[in-house]
């Protein structure tokens, strides 16, 4: 399924009848990879990126890449996956030690909401589901992410996940959310080319994205569509 949030800034364009500057219409739409992992032990790995990006700076996603070149069929998607996978957190996936397959596509737009600007960025997301039988402990052992893209990243258990997926940004209401959720959720902090173990506030991953002024930590849009996706399937 090809998907985009009621809040989008395209759609809204579009029903305004609002003509975009002549440089941001000729960006065009770019096209991305993101990798749900989701470890033999539940667990699905989440990676904040880099205060010093561009796009979505300080936002939880999943490893991915956000604009790469012409698409060759599915296995060039799952190419893309796995090296943006390695590049960003270091993790190489032998053949033979997971499955895959294509959960869905997300219209993603930066800013995410128009009342935070023009639109800058324009991808079409594909999220592919990457089921390892390894561990999550042993698939951190050998990760060595890439400050410059991640500045921390956990490996968050099906509780969690439920609640996040919950939180939809833009609706009335929250879905569902599950009761028994811990105060706090472990983490990997990386400064200084190192990591470090520390605990953040499980709200961080339930905030919704504002409509007005600076974003905030949180999980993106379209992960949180994946994350539904998965869960879904999963009964």
């Amino acid at each position: 399924p090809l998907q985009r949030p009621s809040f989008c800034p395209a759609k809204l364009l579009g029903e305004q009848d609002t003509a975009l500057p002549a440089e941001l219409k000729d960006r065009g739409v770019a096209a991305g990879v993101a990798v749900l992992l989701v470890a033999s032990s539940g667990h699905v790995l989440l990676t904040r990126r880099a205060t010093t990006l561009s796009i979505f700076p300080n936002v939880w996603v999943p490893p991915g890449e956000s604009s790469w070149g012409g698409v060759g069929g599915t296995h060039r998607l799952l190419d893309v996956g796995l090296r943006e996978l390695e590049e960003e957190t270091g993790l190489r996936l032998d053949p033979g030690t997971f499955s895959w397959r294509t959960l869905g596509l997300w219209e993603s737009i930066y800013p995410p909401l128009l009342s935070r600007g023009l639109p800058r960025r324009h991808h079409i997301v594909t999220y592919l589901l990457l089921l390892s039988s390894e561990p999550h402990q042993q698939l951190q052992a050998r990760m060595s992410p890439s400050t410059s893209e991640v500045s921390a990243y956990a490996w968050l258990e099906p509780p969690i996940l439920e609640a996040i997926a919950a939180t939809q940004d833009g609706a009335e209401t929250p879905g569902k959310v599950p009761r028994a959720l811990p105060d706090t959720v472990g983490i990997m902090e990386l400064r200084d080319g190192s990591s470090s173990s520390t605990q953040v506030p499980t709200k961080t991953f339930l905030n919704t994205a504002p409509a007005h002024g600076g974003d905030v930590e949180r999980v993106s849009t379209g992960t949180k569509f994946a994350l539904g996706l998965w869960l879904e399937a999963q009964g």
